[in-house]
């Protein structure tokens, strides 16, 4: 059947005009946040039920037709990408909240739900949705499920498999599968529900989720705080939390935190230069609490952790510390960085980040280096940024070279090379460096139990 047979016939799956073919679409459907490969994709579906995704799943094992899912498309690792004529199934219009349980604390969503507009929903019924990033505005439930998606307060909540009560999918086979049907407790054998989260739409697509809701936090405070090296941060975070509840605990670098400045968006912390700073949030339920901070930064000024430091005051001026780290991402958009998304255990931070350190500055001697990230859950991110004279081709070529040595490193501390961002295409070549050939047999044995043709999301995890 030829390109246009199949489009044909595709539209007789959803509502009319819910196929696009444009030149447009193609491209800003075909794509995520990287910048990496060019999307070509054959055609964007738009579906608006789980009949019609189930209907789409068959056709395209019918036809042998690959599946490329679409939620935000803030993903970071090519996970989204359609790069090799795929159909682009975008869960743009599977968009609405369906129901909320007040006494299990639940919500059941579409895929297609935006992280902000789940958070805003738990606002409004006095409760929260504690998964949170920069790109809360546009990233989608279903994609937060593919890559297990972490953000600044995996610290205190987890990750968003922690938030997941159940779920429904359609599987790579077509069929359809409601997986743990919300319960705590379920003792019933394999829970297939943990497979689709960071599955990357390998094995199907989430078309419902039900998520958790928490209690909101009081009274959220933060402090920005300036260390003399990176070395003094690591006592910083066990400081605090031996004395207070941490909602999140980040850091950033010099560097980050000049490419914030310069934008003008956000006044400096506080006059003094330091070359690492830490961001600390916690609940400031009443002035005890409040006072502990205050002393607990004291201490850490006497040992000479510390040089300088604000505590919030407003929401407001918590608003404002917060863009000082939130807005890194966004801010060295600019210089198309090269990013590794990094973890090891958090006891072993400072070695590990020192050792990576040294292998940037001897392989990248003429490149900005850009360091922030989740310190409080051993999450770094490694930003390499690309200079004006070279092509993004021959940047990209060259910071590849230095991967090897990068994930070499990952593997010596028994880390991974993807904490949040996943795997996709970006980081598909590496996948041995953190899981082991039996890991990777499993699990490509699992992906051919629930996609036997192969159309779900090929050439994203593992290669074709």
């Amino acid at each position: 059947m030829t390109n246009l047979a199949l489009i044909e016939e595709l539209k007789t799956l959803v509502d009319a005009g819910k196929v696009l073919t444009d030149a447009d679409s193609l491209d800003a459907y075909g794509k995520d946040w990287t910048k990496h490969f060019a999307p070509a994709p054959l055609a964007i579906v738009f579906p608006k039920s789980p009949e019609q995704v189930q209907a789409i799943v068959r056709w395209a094992n019918q036809h042998k037709v690959a599946l490329v899912p679409s939620g935000g498309r803030t993903g970071l690792s090519a996970g989204a990408v359609a790069a090799n004529g795929e159909v682009v199934v975008s869960f743009d219009n599977m968009n609405q909240i369906l129901a909320f349980n007040e006494m299990d604390r639940t919500v059941v969503c579409q895929p297609g739900v935006a992280t902000q507009q789940l958070q805003e929903f738990a606002q409004d019924k006095g409760l929260y949705y504690p998964v949170d990033f920069a790109s809360a505005g546009s990233s989608q439930i279903g994609g937060n499920i593919g890559t297990n998606a972490g953000g600044i307060k995996v610290i205190r909540y987890g990750m968003t498999r922690n938030w997941v009560a159940g779920m429904k999918v359609v599987t790579g086979k077509g069929d359809v599968l409601e997986l743990n049907k919300d319960l705590i407790k379920n003792a019933t054998g394999y829970d297939l529900r943990q497979l689709f989260i960071g599955a990357e739409g390998t094995l199907g697509f989430v078309v419902e989720a039900t998520m958790r809701l928490d209690r909101a936090p009081k009274n959220l405070t933060a402090l920005v705080l300036g260390a003399p090296d990176f070395d003094s941060i690591m006592p910083v975070l066990h400081a605090f939390q031996n004395s207070l509840d941490l909602t999140a605990f980040e850091f950033f670098s010099d560097k980050a935190l000049a490419k914030v400045l310069a934008r003008g968006d956000v006044p400096a912390p506080f006059e003094t230069d330091c070359p690492f700073y830490a961001l600390i949030e916690f609940e400031a339920v009443n002035d005890e609490v409040a006072e502990q901070a205050l002393n607990t930064f004291e201490h850490c000024v006497e040992q000479g952790w510390v040089l300088d430091g604000v505590m919030s005051q407003s929401e407001q001026q918590l608003e404002n510390l917060w863009k000082l780290r939130e807005y890194i991402s966004e801010t060295i958009a600019h210089w198309t960085p090269y990013k590794n998304d990094i973890s090891v255990t958090v006891g072993q931070v400072p070695a590990f980040l020192r050792d990576i350190d040294e292998i940037v500055a001897k392989n990248y001697p003429d490149f900005e280096v850009v360091w922030f990230g989740h310190i409080g859950d051993g999450n770094l991110h490694l930003n390499i940024l690309k200079p004006d004279n070279l092509s993004k081709d021959e940047f990209f070529a060259q910071c590849a070279t230095v991967n090897q040595w990068v994930f070499e490193t990952v593997q010596q501390y028994n880390g991974s090379i993807s904490a949040e961002h996943g795997v996709g295409m970006t980081k598909r070549d590496y996948l041995h460096y953190s899981r082991s050939a039996e890991e990777v047999a499993y699990m490509q044995a699992i992906k051919a139990v629930f996609d036997p043709n192969g159309i779900m999301n090929p050439g994203k995890i593992f290669p074709v």
